[in-house]
């Protein structure tokens, strides 16, 4: 009806109760219009004691703690606030099986491929583009990383496939980030980082003055000195047990060694594993 739909700009001429906003944000989107409400940042809509607010969507399975940040706010300005577990008020954005099922009818593709989905998802689709009659050879579900080849005549699926895993972004570096990197770093935020610097002679292999320790992230080296000092002993320990025999030491297999042995008695003392660094420098 013509006199429905007014500019945003406008909506200040009308009263209240004449007055529905349909807008975007409803998963707590940062910069979606309910959260610019919510935050007072909107140009021209400001809440009102009183108001109501619908969420007329489930929430999507991560985004509970910002929805829940946004559903506080307007409570904070005396908002009514309705959800989807008050009532049954969910609106889904995905079309249904009926709609899915007109839709192919109208179109009457000669080809058929469903996009945006799991396979379950997509292969369920191509039983409604049977169901309306499309050939059967021309419908086609297919998956990342597969190559697909149409023309007007036929289409089908390339034996031939392309890498389709995630490529991380990290700074100006563009896939040069793998697992082992995200595992280190994965590491490093649990239970931090643990340096041992040890000075060794060459000559008689034996460790010159105490090993050096660093902690980052993982104890407070000034409240843990009963750690740190069991610690030093079981590094010199490991040093002097693998120069012990008097023949060529192989440092590779002694920093192992210290890793392997510091790393389970550290997890016994705290039940964490940090990064452990062994450095041995032969003076």
């Amino acid at each position: 009806e013509k006199g429905t739909l007014c500019p945003l700009k406008d909506i200040g001429k009308f009263p209240d109760s004449q007055v529905s906003l349909i807008c975007t944000g409803a998963q707590g989107e940062g910069q979606a219009v309910l959260m610019r409400i919510a935050t007072k940042e909107h140009r021209f809509f400001r809440l009102k004691k009183g108001d109501t607010v619908i969420f007329s969507s489930s929430v999507i399975p991560g985004n509970e703690r910002t929805v829940q940040i946004l559903k506080d706010e307007f409570y904070r300005q005396k908002a009514n606030v309705f959800h989807y577990q008050m009532m049954d008020i969910h609106a889904g954005g995905h079309a249904q099986k009926e709609e899915l099922s007109e839709m192919i009818k109208i179109m009457n593709p000669k080809f058929f491929l469903p996009v945006h989905g799991q396979l379950s998802m997509l292969i369920a689709c191509t039983q409604l583009a049977k169901e309306q009659e499309v050939l059967e050879k021309n419908i086609v579900a297919i998956e990342n990383g597969q190559i697909l080849n149409l023309d007007q005549k036929k289409i089908y699926i390339d034996k031939r496939t392309v890498p389709s895993n995630y490529i991380m972004v990290d700074g100006l570096g563009v896939g040069d980030v793998g697992e082992v990197v995200l595992r280190d770093r994965q590491m490093l935020a649990e239970d931090g980082m643990f340096v041992i610097v040890a000075i060794v002679d060459r000559q008689t292999g034996k460790i010159q003055n105490s090993p050096d320790i660093i902690s980052r992230g993982f104890v407070y080296l000034r409240a843990s000195k009963e750690l740190l000092a069991e610690t030093r002993k079981k590094v010199v320990n490991i040093v002097n047990q693998a120069s012990g025999t008097g023949g060529a030491v192989n440092w590779a297999y002694v920093k192992d060694n210290i890793k392997n042995k510091i790393g389970d008695f550290l997890y016994t003392k705290t039940k964490r594993r940090p990064m452990i660094l062994p450095v041995v420098i032969e003076v």
